[in-house]
């Protein structure tokens, strides 16, 4: 079993940079490969991006290839997502969430965390 809290979302800028983080537990959070996928009003929730359980490996969206960066550290149990050059359409609640390998499919996921919003003005 895994629980999984977001933290670290806001209000900011465009162009300016926000660092959301996930915090987990259970003995067994570093099997998990991690993900993060977002839900804009009147979208379906996508993914944005992941991570294998040992860090070596990610994956991300087009839209924010190159602009947000997703690390974990296992020690700390610990996922997190760096959002730079932050757009207005990066607007949204994101979540966190574990999974048995690093799907862009949210149903292939097991354990999700409640989400954080993120707002960006233009």
């Amino acid at each position: 079993q895994v629980q999984l809290v977001e933290s670290g979302g806001g209000l900011v800028q465009a162009g300016g940079s926000l660092r959301l983080s996930c915090a987990a537990s259970g003995r067994t959070f570093s099997s998990y490969a991690m993900g993060w996928f977002r839900q804009a009003p009147g979208k379906e929730r996508e993914f944005v991006a992941s991570i294998s359980w040992s860090g070596a490996a990610t994956n991300y969206v087009g839209s924010v290839e190159g602009r947000f960066t997703i690390s974990r550290d296992n020690a700390k149990k610990m996922v997190y997502l760096q959002m730079n050059s932050l757009k207005s359409e990066d607007t949204a609640i994101y979540y966190c969430a574990a999974g048995p390998g690093m799907a862009t499919m949210p149903n292939k996921y097991d354990y999700w965390g409640q989400g954080t919003q993120v707002s960006v003005s233009s």
